[in-house]
């Protein structure tokens, strides 16, 4: 069985790398729709549904393709990736001393078995208070520029979280032991 990854995020790359699974990578190239309706919740799990659906489409039927989609939410809104250094600044400067969540909608398919099982990771996450010094360095480095919340935890974000509560690899965009569970139980596939 052909396991494809629908992303082209090199966090998600090197994590499935790491398991030592045998993989390919197919990058997603959909317009994201997004119902501003939905729950946080809700659109993550459409929109890996929405990369994952994209590339069954164009990939061989006995595959099983991994979508994955990662959004940071601060008091109910949706902190995406940073458009340019004031954007990364501010969002940065929002989460200074607080908590918030990471969350990562999964959706693996089997088209050839008819098999979708899409579901979601919560990870919470606070923040130490930091100054606006500390901000304008982080952004130098541009480590903020291409992540949802303007920080990577596996990165020199990592110097401004105080404590998390869930899956390190959530945050880091692919929540591992949920996809083991998943992959084995729904797909029999045995990463270990």
């Amino acid at each position: 069985m052909n396991i494809v990854l629908a992303s082209a995020s090199p966090r998600r790359k090197e994590i499935l790398f790491n398991l030592n699974l045998d993989f390919e990578i197919m990058k997603s190239d959909i317009d994201e729709f997004i119902n501003d309706r939905d729950t946080p919740e809700a659109i993550a799990m459409s929109l890996s549904f929405q990369k994952a659906m994209d590339i069954a489409n164009k990939t061989s039927r006995n595959s099983v393709v991994i979508g994955a989609d990662t959004i940071v939410v601060l008091d109910e809104e949706i902190l995406g990736k940073p458009k340019n250094e004031q954007e990364a600044f501010d969002t940065l400067n929002r989460l200074s001393g607080k908590y918030h969540k990471v969350i990562t909608g999964i959706s693996i398919l089997n088209i050839e078995d008819n098999k979708k099982i899409v579901d979601y990771e919560v990870t919470k996450v606070k923040m130490r208070e930091f100054s606006e010094d500390e901000i304008k360095r982080y952004i130098k480095t541009t480590e903020p520029m291409d992540k949802a919340g303007s920080y990577g935890i596996q990165g020199y974000g990592s110097l401004f979280i105080e404590k998390i509560d869930g899956d390190y690899f959530n945050v880091v965009g692919l929540p591992v032991s949920k996809l083991g569970q998943i992959l084995y139980r729904h797909f029999n596939v045995n990463i270990i």
